[in-house]
């Protein structure tokens, strides 16, 4: 399960609004097909291994990372059918699918076929995995990550806003790796008017996993025509629109500062990556108020996930208290 976990990674940010599902199929200790979800949400990662496997499928045993889809779609069978038809002899599940077009229907079908299914397998990592999926399914909005940079004394700027650099190369190369996780990534007017950022992706290999560019501005045209750079942006009026964007599963917020608030405040940042940098700035811009009543509403909000040094830097990874079920 592990296995096929890492394997639906690889689609995460371009499935939407599919899961990025993995699968494995074994027989005995050998594998003989791996899947995860393509591009776009098809084919699944079920009939991907499956047509590796092809005849040795039969009597194998298949670990999937979320419910065999039980609907049957214009793009394609349902993977339960599928399943089925290849005559497997088990199917081990990490998460149940909350599709309503799922949702325990395609482990019914299975056993009535009289395969063995076991599930809630690596469970709390499947959802991890797939938080962008399950986070639209039951809040009907994106899964939020929202990107710091910081001093050891907490700011994320000089005075004058200068902010480039506050990392070393090795952190941003780790911050563009996120972004190819993502469809979509977001910053302010701000940061817009004074940077003309790209956010794309500069790792070879990787550019074209750059994500969608997204603008919070309340002054904007949702259009926002023109020849300029601003023309290829989509614009938002409130951190509360992001549920208005259509395959958009999980999205990175870059800031400024006004913006990281904003998200905040409205309790939409579902994890935080803090990349520390071993400097001191003094005077520098931290962040504004983010509707904090009272210190002790502060504890409990957040639970480290993981921690790593990337080079002279430390990031320390953080996921809201109610985003650990996945939902």
């Amino acid at each position: 399960m592990a296995a096929a976990l890492a394997l639906g990674v690889r689609g995460r940010g371009r499935t939407a609004p599919n899961p990025a599902v993995g699968c494995i199929i074994a027989q005995g200790e050998r594998i003989v097909g791996r899947g995860w979800t393509q591009p776009g949400g098809r084919p699944h990662a079920e009939a991907m291994a499956l047509e590796q496997a092809g005849a040795e499928s039969r009597g194998a045993t298949v670990y999937t990372t979320l419910e065999p889809c039980a609907h049957v779609s214009p793009r394609g069978p349902a993977c339960a059918d599928l399943l089925v038809a290849a005559g497997v002899a088990c199917v081990v599940v990490a998460l149940r699918d909350p599709d309503v077009r799922t949702n325990g229907l395609g482990l019914d079908k299975v056993r009535a076929a009289g395969i063995v299914v076991t599930s809630g397998v690596l469970a709390d990592e499947a959802r991890r995995a797939m938080a962008g999926f399950l986070t639209r399914q039951a809040r009907g909005r994106p899964f939020v990550t929202l990107k710091l940079a910081l001093s050891l004394d907490g700011a994320v700027a000089m005075a004058d806003g200068t902010s480039k650099w506050i990392t070393e190369p090795e952190a941003r190369a780790h911050a563009h790796l996120e972004r190819s996780r993502h469809e979509a990534i977001l910053v302010g007017r701000g940061t817009v008017d004074a940077d003309a950022p790209t956010l794309d992706v500069r790792l070879p290999g990787l550019e074209d996993r750059s994500p969608r560019r997204v603008m919070l501005s309340s002054t904007l045209p949702r259009s926002c025509g023109g020849d300029d750079a601003r023309s290829a942006w989509t614009v938002i009026d409130a951190p509360a629109d992001i549920a208005t964007l259509k395959g958009v599963d999980h999205l990175m917020v870059e800031g400024g500062i006004q913006t990281t608030a904003a998200f905040l405040r409205a309790d939409l940042v579902d994890r935080l990556l803090l990349y520390r940098a071993p400097i001191l700035i003094g005077g520098g811009r931290t962040l504004p108020d983010i509707g904090l009543a009272d210190l002790p509403e502060a504890h409990a909000r957040w639970t480290r996930t993981d921690t790593r040094r990337l080079g002279t830097d430390l990031l320390d990874v953080y996921e809201r208290a109610h985003s650990l079920s996945g939902s």
